[in-house]
């Protein structure tokens, strides 16, 4: 079976309660038609993929599952696409976008302590006279 065909008969279910196991999913899909394989994502958990033997019964299952209740949590079921998404819990940690402000002629450097420029643009950073720390040894 080439991945295509594979794909064709793989769909996505989200928005699962956290406790869903798999003999949960698949009472569920059985139904439909034999299934190949069930997977269900523990760590984030809320979503899982089921794959069917026939590509006609993932189809089934899709317009028979889709907003149906499983173990308590409606869920939102499709197609596969096959494509990888972009984890939201990485965009929480991620922030937002970070945008350098612009130059006011009365703020000082941190570096140097002069006026004109910040610290990411001083001349001194990493060289003589820039701020020394002590290291955990002692030493300057």
């Amino acid at each position: 079976m080439s991945r295509r065909d594979s794909i064709d008969c793989k769909v996505y279910v989200g928005d699962l309660a956290r406790d869903t196991l798999e003999k949960d999913l698949e009472r569920a899909f059985s139904y439909y038609g034999p299934l190949r394989s069930v997977w269900v994502a523990r760590n984030p958990s809320g979503f899982a993929f089921v794959e069917f033997e026939d590509p006609r019964d993932a189809d089934d299952a899709v317009r028979g599952l889709d907003g149906s209740s499983i173990n308590g949590s409606r869920v939102r079921v499709e197609m596969s696409t096959g494509k990888v998404r972009a984890k939201p819990w990485m965009d929480r940690y991620r922030g937002p976008p970070r945008v350098r402000r612009p130059y006011d002629p009365s703020d000082r450097c941190y570096e140097c302590g002069e006026r004109g420029h910040y610290a990411y643009d001083c001349h001194r950073r990493g060289g003589i006279g820039s701020r020394r720390r002590r290291s955990r040894y002692g030493g300057i």
